[in-house]
């Protein structure tokens, strides 16, 4: 059994950087992952609370584990990744330039950007942040997604209290992509899988997919969520 039998649709504790060199060339069909950076939040002179009060927020990282930069794991999403096939990347306004520079070095062609707006606002001394965005690429040769009539921008509420992860994403945002962009069966990546929110959405679909998350504590909340028939 090969490691792509062996870890579908399961959660892997571990660096994603070391997992996803045992997979093989091409052997997913899409990647959708809210992936790590490093944050400025709402500038220095606006009280920040929750996750933005700790020390690593302050310092501009949110979690331990986000020193990983995107030229460091772009190149292998790229090489995973089906031929025709699509990546969604959550990213904010400030880093959004950077990561679209590095996919494009990798191979990727951009494709769209697309916005979510959550419905709650982030505090800042400039505009309050009401959105967030998503890098759209494609692996080529480009294919049109599923439902071509979507909207660029995602009405999808980010319901703050039932977050089991600071950054954690609503399924149904995760499922618009997957939906869009993948067929039943097809086996979908999440490389910083987080609380499991693609793996759930994945679940719903009737699709596969392969997750690895660094922080045991969010594999245990991830694996407990796919276990519950009915998510709340």
């Amino acid at each position: 059994m090969n490691m792509l039998d062996k870890w579908l649709n399961t959660i892997q504790q571990g660096d994603c950087l070391e997992l996803m060199k045992q997979l093989p060339d091409k052997c997913v069909d899409l990647v959708v992952t809210d992936c790590p950076y490093f944050i400025v939040a709402g500038g220095s002179t606006v009280p920040m609370g929750g996750i933005f009060s700790s020390e690593f927020a302050r310092s501009g990282g949110m979690f331990e584990h986000n020193s990983i930069e995107f030229a460091e794991w772009l190149p292998e999403i790229y090489r995973l990744l089906k031929d025709g096939t699509h990546a969604y990347i959550m990213i904010n306004g400030r880093n959004l330039a950077e990561l679209q520079l590095e996919a494009q070095k990798v191979g990727f062609e951009y494709q769209n950007t697309l916005i979510w707006e959550k419905g709650t606002v982030t505090p800042n001394r400039y505009y309050m942040q009401q959105c967030e965005f998503i890098l759209m690429l494609s692996k080529r040769p480009a294919r049109t997604i599923n439902k071509p009539g979507t909207s660029n921008i995602f009405h999808v509420q980010n319901n703050i209290r039932d977050k089991q992860h600071p950054t954690g994403k609503p399924v149904e945002l995760m499922e618009a992509f997957i939906e869009n962009s993948s067929n039943p069966n097809a086996t979908v990546l999440d490389p910083f899988m987080g609380s499991g929110t693609t793996a759930r959405a994945c679940k719903d679909l009737g699709r596969n997919f392969i997750g690895f998350e660094i922080n045991q504590k969010y594999v245990d909340i991830a694996n407990k969520r796919l276990q519950q028939e009915v998510l709340l």
